[in-house]
């Protein structure tokens, strides 16, 4: 069971002056330390206004992150704790912002679902989870709306979390806006 809790986080190394990133120290199953980034972004999506994009992973040399690298942490419960109250941190200070996690790939997004549901009771007293998945609508002509070329136009759809959705259908991007 992943197990968020806000009073068990790693110790900041380093938080930028406008709160964009953070570093902190973790350990792998071997004891070694794994330094970790946390990156908060705005979402690239015009669709998705005043939604930040947070990120973690190791760093990159290029100042962005590894967030592909798998690591098997010692304890991925502080990780992730101290992820997300880093986000809500963020979110006190910004109050009018929401913040999304992306899976990389289907199983993180696996782990980001099933860490919402497993928490809900604890996180509904900071955030308000939101699921997001992406449509193409379909014109009366019977043709799919287009990005103007020939793609399909995809558009968020974001929707409260359903807390009885299966894991089997994850979301697509999952949103976290500050309870207030």
């Amino acid at each position: 069971m992943r197990k968020i809790n806000f009073e068990e986080t790693y110790p900041a190394k380093y938080v930028s002056g406008d709160l964009s990133y953070m570093l902190f120290d973790s350990a792998d199953q071997h004891g070694k330390p794994v330094e970790i980034k946390i990156h908060i972004s705005p979402h690239p999506d015009p669709l998705l206004p005043k939604v930040f994009n947070l990120g973690f992973g190791p760093p990159l040399s290029d100042g962005t992150i590894d967030d592909t690298t798998r690591i098997n942490h010692q304890d991925l419960d502080k990780v992730l704790s101290t992820v997300l109250f880093y986000g809500y941190f963020f979110l006190v200070e910004q109050p009018n912002l929401t913040l999304g996690i992306d899976g990389s790939n289907d199983a993180r997004a696996y782990l980001y679902h099933r860490m919402i549901i497993l928490n809900n009771t604890y996180l509904s007293q900071f955030f308000i989870p939101i699921g997001v998945d992406w449509y193409v609508r379909l014109l009366r002509n019977g043709q799919v709306e287009t990005d103007g070329g020939e793609l399909p136009f995809f558009k968020p759809r974001p929707e409260p979390f359903d807390f009885q959705r299966p894991a089997i259908d994850l979301y697509r991007y999952y949103m976290f806006h500050l309870k207030r």
